[in-house]
Formats: C-alpha cells, sequence, structure tokens
C-alpha cells in the first residue's frame, strides 16, 4: 500500500478492464494445448507454452495496473479492507483445494484398499495386499518402491519452515522501517523457496528412474504425484509473489503502516508451509 493513502478518494472504483478477458482467453488456450498435448497431439505442447506465455503477460499487465493504482494514492482503508476479505477467501479456496486431495488419498487407503481386500474380493483378486503401494488388483502396475522421508521430504521441511521463520524476521523489520533488513531476510526466505523446489525436482527424477515410481503407478503414483506437484506449484507462486514483493521493497513502496501486499504473499507462504506438513507427515511417514 502506498505511503499517498491519505489521498484516496472515498472509495476507488476501476474503469471497464480488458485483463479479466484476456486472462480466461489466455487460460482457455493453455488448458486446451494441455489436453492435446497429453493426448499425443505434437502441437499441443507448443499451443501450451503459447498459453502459459499469455497468462504471464496479462498477471504481469494486471498487477502492475493495480501497482501502479496504489501508487499514486487512489486506494484507502477501505480498498485495504476488500483486499484482506479477498486474499482471505482466496487462501479458504486453496484450503478446499486441497481437502479434496487429501479426501481421495483417506478414501483411497482407508476405504477401497480393505474393501478390495475383504473375503467377497478375494475371489476376483486372491492375490491382492491391502498395503498402500500396493500394484493393483489386477497386477496390471509395474512394480515400484515407494517413497520415504528421507532424505529429501524432510530436508524440504527443514527448508520450508526456516522460509517461515526468515519471512517473520522479514515482516517485522517491515513494521520497524528497516527496508535494508526486510529485503535480505525476504531474499532468505525467496532462496530457501528455490531450494525447495530444486531439492523437488531431484525427488521427481530418483522417483522416475531408480524406484520406477510414475504417475502411473495405480493410485499410489496418482496421489503421490498429484499432492506434492501441485504444492510444488503453489510454492513457485509463493516464490515469485515473494520476489515481485521484494522488488517492491527495495524500491521503497511500502511504509510500515501500509504493506499488505507483503502481508498477502506472507498469508499465502505460511499457507504453503502449513500444507507441506500436512503432506510431509501423510504422504511420507503413514
Amino acid at each position: 500500500m502506498s505511503s499517498q493513502h491519505a489521498k484516496a478518494p472515498y472509495y476507488f472504483v476501476p474503469g471497464p478492464s480488458q485483463w479479466p478477458v484476456l486472462a480466461g482467453a489466455s487460460l482457455l488456450l493453455t488448458m486446451a494445448g494441455a489436453s492435446a498435448w497429453v493426448n499425443g497431439h505434437t502441437w499441443g505442447a507448443a499451443l501450451n507454452i503459447m498459453g502459459i506465455l499469455a497468462v504471464l503477460v496479462v498477471l504481469y499487465k494486471w498487477f502492475g495496473q493495480a501497482i501502479g493504482e496504489s501508487e499514486s494514492g487512489q486506494y484507502n482503508e477501505r480498498i485495504d479492507a476488500s483486499f484482506r476479505w479477498s486474499m482471505g477467501w482466496f487462501i479458504f479456496s486453496e484450503v478446499m483445494f486441497f481437502a479434496a486431495f487429501f479426501g481421495a488419498l483417506f478414501y483411497a487407503r482407508s476405504i477401497t484398499m480393505p474393501w478390495l481386500a475383504d473375503l467377497d474380493h478375494k475371489v476376483l483378486w486372491p492375490d491382492f495386499a491391502a498395503h498402500w503401494g500396493n500394484v493393483g488388483p489386477a497386477g496390471t502396475v509395474e512394480p515400484f518402491s515407494v517413497m520415504g522421508p528421507f532424505p529429501i521430504p524432510t530436508i524440504n521441511t527443514a527448508l520450508l519452515l526456516s522460509s517461515g521463520v526468515t519471512l517473520t524476521i522479514s515482516h517485522h523489520a517491515l513494521r520497524a522501517g528497516h527496508r535494508g533488513k526486510t529485503a535480505a531476510w525476504l531474499f532468505a526466505t525467496v532462496l530457501l523457496g528455490a531450494m525447495f523446489m530444486g531439492f523437488q525436482a531431484y525427488e521427481y527424477i530418483h522417483a522416475y528412474h531408480e524406484l520406477n515410481l510414475k504417475l502411473t503407478s495405480g493410485i499410489y503414483g496418482s496421489t503421490f504425484f498429484l499432492l506434492t506437484g501441485f504444492h510444488g506449484f503453489h510454492v513457485t507462486i509463493g516464490a515469485i509473489m515473494l520476489s515481485v514483493v521484494l522488488y517492491r521493497v527495495l524500491r521503497g513502496h511500502f511504509t510500515p503502516e501500509h504493506h499488505f501486499a507483503f502481508e498477502g504473499a506472507a498469508w499465502y507462504w505460511h499457507f504453503v508451509d502449513v500444507v507441506w506438513l500436512g503432506l510431509y507427515v501423510v504422504v511420507y511417514w503413514l
């Protein structure tokens, strides 16, 4: 939030914008390309990349416009409250998003597996064993090894927990008016997030080439890559958000009293941390 906060009107109402339509068209292009890609069409990859680039351009322009409105003094306390409510509901929607995936994992492990292994189904699948990481009732899945908690998942847990600490220190420094300290600790947070993503990429390479664990490895493989992959995507988005905030800190866009962009990104990052703790326990340990 800009230091020109006091000059804002009673309530800022933006004019007609082209960005929502362009964002929708870009996302449609992205998903159409992805759908064609996974179905074996050679042009799907190019279309998907074009869509992703279009989304990034739209987001850059759209958020840049919002930043310009803030820095020109058009936002006040009421806009600040709107942003806080909006970010809160957005994070709630993300909670429901991951709750659905955790629910799918629970259903597969605690309901479907015992059901397939009961006496009634022994006639159809006599060799099926109700242990997590099985190769399916018909044995159609290639043998694979499950992913344990050591060492990479535990290292990543330490990295994300540390990033939450550095982000909190950075926030306190911002509220105290220490821009240099704010930027330094925020950079450390982004660096820890980047290290997390690097280790996860290595983990996926290890899973595919050494454990034969793939997205096609039955319900275990699909839920493992679904949960960890979407979480990694959220870490990537959070790191991008914090990088933009870092740039704005260096430009002097925030004051100790008005810095919701920092706070909103911090809320999102802490949410990502909490989700990872759930994943670390449920996916890697249980």
